[in-house]
Parts: structure tokens; sequence; C-alpha cells
């Protein structure tokens, strides 16, 4: 059972439960669990039962499957404020898809699936914010697909850049490591590193440890209209 006033607090104003009344927010609490997590700890495993949902309040998670011939393919980085397993609500598969592990010591919020989907029936506006973020997961999926289908590993690290950049200011900090990055793009790490090299060769980029300088906009953005930069 959720207790901490601070957390409570957490709990209150995230989307997904902030159109609930007091009541109804408490028999979340009552229902919700806080899980501490060190560093490379398993929140769950791939093919586990589906009981319950997700919300990382600090730290970093990583959400990753296991392909048919025993490599790690990262899904996706849950960063604070985020939920994760919400979709699942819905779905009819009773087994989780992907694991989820910590990728810094975190704090994670864990919430029965039961009580809320109750909830859901009587409070419709919970349902109209939930669709939302499902629309918009949906679309960054449909992205990532097409752009694992639709373009070379070039293409693939130039548009990361552009979409990974400080409010457009050509500066990428990466948070995660990079192995982990070239796992989402579907390319090797050294495949992932090689390409780095080759567009700081040309003048593109500047690498310092973990921070990237676009330095070239135009020439970078030629990039994706041609086989390699």
């Amino acid at each position: 059972m959720l207790t901490d006033p601070l957390l409570m607090a957490t709990l209150r104003r995230h989307y997904l439960f902030n159109g609930l009344p007091e009541q109804g927010l408490a028999e979340i609490a009552a229902h919700t669990c806080v899980k501490r997590l060190a560093q490379g700890a398993s929140l769950f495993h791939q093919g586990d039962v589906v009981q319950r949902f997700y919300i990382l309040v600090n730290g970093q998670m990583k959400l990753h499957r296991l392909t048919s011939d025993g490599q790690e393919k990262l899904m996706e980085i849950v960063r604070p404020g985020e939920a994760f397993a919400e979709a699942l609500l819905f779905n009819a598969v009773p087994f989780y898809p992907v694991a989820a592990s910590a990728l810094k010591d975190s704090l994670v919020l864990s919430v029965q699936n039961a009580p809320y989907l109750r909830l859901l029936e009587a409070q419709p506006k919970l349902c109209l914010a939930l669709l939302a973020s499902l629309s918009v997961r949906l679309h960054q999926r449909m992205n990532d697909i097409d752009n694992l289908t639709s373009s070379n590993a070039h293409h693939r690290v130039v548009r990361f850049l552009f979409e990974e950049q400080q409010a457009g200011g050509g500066v990428v900090n990466l948070d995660v490591p990079k192995r982990l990055i070239a796992s989402k793009l579907g390319i090797q790490p050294e495949t992932f590193s090689r390409i780095l090299h080759r567009l700081i060769d040309a003048g593109l980029i500047a690498v310092e440890k973990r921070r990237i300088e676009i330095l070239d906009h135009p020439n970078l953005a030629a990039c994706l209209d041609r086989a390699a930069c």
C-alpha cells in the first residue's frame, strides 16, 4: 500500500490518475507498492504473467526482449515520470512481451491492473487520457518501424542525431550506453561507432565522451538523401 505523501503526490499528478476523485486515488494507492531497484536489477522478465503496470519516479529503466537467436533487442528507454506496461491493460496477451530492468538505481510505483480497470469503467476521462498516451506510443512505434525498414544504417544514425538534439540546438547528450542505442537502431555497436567516426572525419559532428555536437546541419541533413555520408 502506498502511504508516502511525496509519492502519493507523484501519483496524483500523473495524467493516468489526476482525474480521479480522492476516494478513487485512495483505492489505487491501496493496490500500489514501491519498488526500489539497484542498477542492473530486473523488475519483470519476458514471459512473466501480466498483473501490474508501472510509473518510474526516478532513475532509468530499459524495456528489452530476447530475439530467437538470443540477442537482446532494446525496445524503449523509460525516464522519470513515464508509465510503462499500461498498454497491456487492454491486451489479451497474458504475459509481458518484454523484460524490464534498471539502467540506473531506480524507484518505481507498481500499480495493480484490476483496480485501475474498475476505475476506468467509471471514469471516461481517464479512458481518454490513456488512449491519448497509447496513440503517442503507437505513432512512435510506427516511426521506429519505418526507420528500420526503409533506411540504411547511416540514415538511422543521422536521423537519431536530429531527433535527439536538444531543442534543435545541435547537441545530443547520450544518457544510455552506445550499445543500447545501436540495439534500438537495429545495428551492431561497432557499426554505430564506425558511422560516428566517419561523421567526425567529415567535419559534420564532434564527439566528447557522451556529448555529440552537430557542426554542419545542412550537410548532415544531406546524408539522408544519400546512401552514405
